[in-house]
């Protein structure tokens, strides 16, 4: 019965994939825009509902520094984009770039003289979009609007067909339009420096090797570019690129770009993993229910390869799989970012913490990415969760027989393993017995 149960599936999986191709989100188990958010952007709009929580309201940048209070988004994590890939290009440009803030669970943006940007995570649903209007009259209540449009770029192939966030590189034009015709990059860990930020400004030193940010290009009649990259390499202060003035900081921080570039990926990949889970799991109850078998809680046939794979995919982003090295003789950044993003850390007992930066030749000192503490990671369904944690464990310990982590020394793993048992909100009890055993 159960291998019948495995031929059902497949025929539906394929019969069905013309109607629920597009947007498989929107789809049960997870119906996507259907389903009422429980994220930090609602929660706070109920406490201003109850007159609970006032913004400050005196212009766009008070109210932008209140909503980023309540989201834990520090403003030392400020980004600047000045390619016009956002809702409101008409705002954007290379003198008057988009602000972009984040925190582990939040992220913001701003336009001058637009409206606040909004993307805060549902445990579930992953990424939420809103926008909100710092321009509203101040007799009328500040409203979170959410954006579904924002879908046409951060829920298809650039977020691995799942709600997302992301950071682009693409070849500007001189009013900061994208040069189609010479494509972009989606950033993760993986990205080769030189590939990078392509549209954005960045400040920081990074030796010899360049990147593509703060410059524009010119398309020639043959549809090659003129660029000059070493311009905009190792530049540690914009104001002679544009003028800073109506920015309340002057920076776009080398790390906090690099830092956004891996948790948005990462982000991604566990929201794709969960609402892949998710929908196995739907069908395998789905088809029990229909061919009148027991419905099973653990995951069997289909749905237990589908989720094997994605605790796959899960793994190898938290343990920094083929991360790109950095320079010869590292990277620097504002040590304002820094102490910022690692102010409220986890920390073992021995003072580590996954968020403890390298920058020498990879970002961080220990390759596990501090996103398990993430929303979604800890609420992973459970059969994927536990799926991840046991494979996790297994290449802590040594124990991976396929050689994809060899890059990972018994030392950096030792360590990392310390920090998952004695810092991970529900980390298995025989984590912290297998730690005290050795």
């Amino acid at each position: 019965m159960k291998h019948l149960l495995q031929m059902s599936w497949v025929i539906i999986s394929f019969s069905g994939t013309a109607l629920l191709a597009e947007d498989e989100y929107e789809n049960a188990p997870i119906r996507y825009s259907d389903t009422e958010p429980n994220d930090a952007a609602q929660r706070l709009e109920r406490l201003m509902a109850a007159g609970k929580v006032k913004l400050d309201r005196t212009d766009a940048w008070t109210v932008l520094r209140d909503v980023m209070k309540h989201f834990d988004i520090p403003p030392e994590s400020q980004t600047m984009v000045f390619s016009k890939t956002s809702k409101q290009n008409d705002r954007i440009s290379p003198q008057t770039p988009r602000v972009v803030y984040f925190g582990d669970n939040a992220y913001v943006g701003y336009c001058l003289g637009g409206s606040i940007e909004v993307s805060t995570i549902d445990p579930k649903l992953g990424p939420i979009f809103y926008l909100l209007d710092p321009h509203e009259e101040p007799q009328k209540p500040l409203h979170f609007q959410r954006d579904n449009s924002c879908l046409s770029c951060h829920g298809g192939p650039f977020t691995p067909e799942v709600p997302g966030v992301m950071v682009r590189s693409v070849y500007p034009g001189p009013e900061g339009h994208p040069i189609m015709s010479q494509g972009s990059t989606v950033v993760d860990t993986t990205t080769p420096f030189s590939n990078r930020w392509g549209g954005w400004y960045v400040t920081g030193r990074h030796g010899s090797v360049l990147h593509r940010g703060n410059v524009t290009a010119t398309e020639k009649n043959d549809q090659s570019i003129d660029i000059d990259f070493e311009k905009g390499a190792n530049i540690t202060h914009l104001a002679p690129l544009f003028d800073t003035t109506p920015y309340q900081r002057k920076t776009s921080d080398i790390i906090a770009l690099m830092v956004l570039e891996h948790q948005t990926s990462v982000q991604n990949i566990l929201t794709k993993a969960n609402h892949t889970s998710l929908r196995a799991m739907h069908m395998q109850t789905s088809l029990q229910r229909e061919l009148g078998e027991e419905i099973e809680s653990a995951p069997t046939g289909t749905a237990r390869r589908i989720i094997d794979h994605c605790a796959e995919d899960v793994v190898e982003a938290l343990l920094f799989k083929d991360e790109a090295e950095l320079p010869d003789g590292g990277i620097e950044g504002d040590p304002a970012f820094q102490t910022a993003f690692t102010k409220r850390a986890p920390k073992s007992s021995d003072g580590r913490s996954l968020k403890d930066f390298q920058l020498l030749n990879r970002l961080f000192k220990l390759r596990c990415s501090y996103m398990v503490y993430s929303l979604t990671f800890q609420h992973l369904t459970a059969p994927l969760k536990q799926t991840v944690l046991n494979r996790l464990w297994t290449v802590l310990e040594g124990k991976d027989t396929t050689g994809s982590f060899t890059y990972l020394t018994e030392t950096e793993r030792a360590h990392i393993r310390r920090i998952l048992a004695e810092t991970l909100p529900g980390a298995p009890a025989e984590w912290k017995k297998t730690l005290a055993a050795k």
